[in-house]
C-alpha cells in the first residue's frame, strides 16, 4: 500500500472541516499536498428552493432526521470520483478508534467521511453506502464533524513526511500498548524541580531504560487494563527493578512485580 493520499468529508459544514485542518501538522500536510481534502455538501443535492436536507421522524420525537435522498446522492457523487474508498460514518454505535484503528486506517489510500447532524441520518442510507461505523468514546457531539476531525488528526500525522521526525509516531503513547513516559526540556532546574539525572547522563541505553521504566509505572497507575492486553516483558521488568526509585520527580507506586 502507499498510505493515505486524500480524504473525502461529507458533511453541511465544509467551513467547520477546512477550518481545523488548515492548522498544524495537518494543515501542513494538505498545504503540502501530501494529502488531499475535499468538502462535499448535501445541500448541493437537494432540489427544492429551500435546500432541505432534514425531516421529521418517523414515529414521532423530538428533533430533525437527515434525509436519505440528498445524502445518498452526495455520496453516489464522491463514490464516482477518483479511485474507490471506503465510507465511514462516525456514530456512538462504531468501533472505538484505539491506535490499531488509526493504523489501519492510515494504510488506506483514500477514506470517505460521513459526517451526521440533527438526531441523526436516515437509517437506510448506512445499510445501503455505509462501509464501516466508527467512534471516538462513548459520548455524544453536536454532529459527525469534530469526531472526524479527531480521526483525520490520528491517521494524518501516521502518513511519511508528517512529523518532523521520523521516530516521532513510533514512541507516542499506546504505539507498544505502553502510555509515553515522561518529557523534559531545558532549564534543568524549575521551580525547585529538577530534571532526572538520567536524562542529563548523556548515557543513551540508560535513558532508554528509564524511559522504558517511566512508561510501564505510568500504564499500571492509570491504564492497567492496558497490560492485561499487552503483558510485561523481561526488559521492562529488568528496567522497573533497576529504576524502583525514582530520580527527580513523582512516581506513582506500580504493582508491576
Amino acid at each position: 500500500m502507499t498510505g493515505l493520499r486524500r480524504i473525502d468529508v461529507i458533511t453541511l459544514f465544509p467551513a467547520w472541516v477546512e477550518g481545523f485542518n488548515s492548522l498544524g501538522l495537518t494543515g501542513r500536510a494538505i498545504a503540502e499536498d501530501r494529502i488531499q481534502l475535499r468538502c462535499w455538501n448535501p445541500r448541493d443535492f437537494t432540489e427544492d428552493v429551500h435546500r432541505s436536507v432534514d425531516d421529521r421522524p418517523y414515529g414521532g420525537g423530538p428533533g430533525m432526521v437527515m434525509r436519505p435522498e440528498p445524502l445518498a446522492c452526495c455520496i453516489e457523487a464522491a463514490l464516482s470520483d477518483d479511485q474507490p474508498a471506503p465510507v465511514i460514518f462516525l456514530a456512538p454505535h462504531g468501533r472505538v478508534l484505539d491506535h490499531a484503528g488509526a493504523n489501519h486506517l492510515a494504510q488506506r489510500e483514500r477514506l470517505i467521511f460521513l459526517c451526521g447532524r440533527y438526531e441523526g441520518i436516515d437509517e437506510r442510507v448506512v445499510d445501503e453506502l455505509v462501509d464501516e461505523v466508527w467512534s471516538i468514546g462513548d459520548f455524544v457531539l453536536s454532529g459527525g464533524e469534530p469526531a472526524v476531525a479527531v480521526v483525520m488528526d490520528a491517521v494524518i500525522r501516521l502518513q511519511p513526511g508528517v512529523l518532523g521526525h521520523e521516530q516521532s509516531a513510533a514512541q507516542d503513547s499506546f504505539v507498544a500498548g505502553r502510555l509515553d513516559h515522561p518529557h523534559y526540556t531545558r532549564p534543568a532546574q524549575w521551580r525547585e524541580r529538577a530534571v532526572p539525572e538520567v536524562l542529563l547522563s548523556g548515557d543513551h541505553a540508560r535513558i532508554e531504560r528509564w524511559r522504558c521504566a517511566e512508561a510501564l509505572t505510568r500504564t499500571d497507575a492509570l491504564r492497567p487494563d492496558l497490560l492485561a492486553k499487552y503483558p510485561v516483558s523481561a526488559p521492562e521488568r529488568a528496567a522497573l527493578r533497576e529504576f524502583s526509585s525514582k530520580e527527580g520527580a513523582n512516581k506513582p507506586e506500580t504493582g508491576v512485580q
